[in-house]
């Protein structure tokens, strides 16, 4: 089983993902979240040296926070439908989309200070 990840909102003190994953090779960035049906409570994706997004072949609705290199929040996109395109934001470096309303109930900013850390799968342990 591939790491998990564990996305904190730091600002807020409070963790957006327990059992997220990592976006970080052509493939895992290509298929992004097609596969899923949803996104339940603690799961997410961090796509990381990405700049924008689509939701083009989606099934459901998502929040995407736009992160720079050091983690902080530069864009934030609430509740983004499916087939649709965000802008490209320049001065972000990943995207980690997350259930929607997550932005609204963490009390995401922007400007907030995020940490991202991998945790070994129950698999590994």
């Amino acid at each position: 089983m591939a790491d998990l990840l564990n996305a904190i909102n730091v600002t807020r003190g409070v963790s957006l993902t327990e059992c997220g994953r990592i976006a970080d090779t052509f493939s895992t960035r290509l298929v992004g979240l097609l596969r899923d049906k949803r996104l339940a409570h603690g799961e997410g994706l961090w796509i990381r040296h990405c700049n924008s997004i689509h939701s083009i072949g989606m099934h459901f609705i998502f929040d995407a926070i736009f992160l720079d290199k050091n983690l902080r929040v530069v864009h934030l996109v609430r509740e983004m439908k499916p087939w649709r395109a965000s802008k490209i934001v320049l001065s972000a470096d990943s995207v980690l989309e997350v259930p929607a309303g997550l932005i609204t109930h963490s009390a995401t900013e922007l400007g907030d200070q995020f940490e991202m850390r991998k945790d070994i799968g129950p698999d590994e342990a």
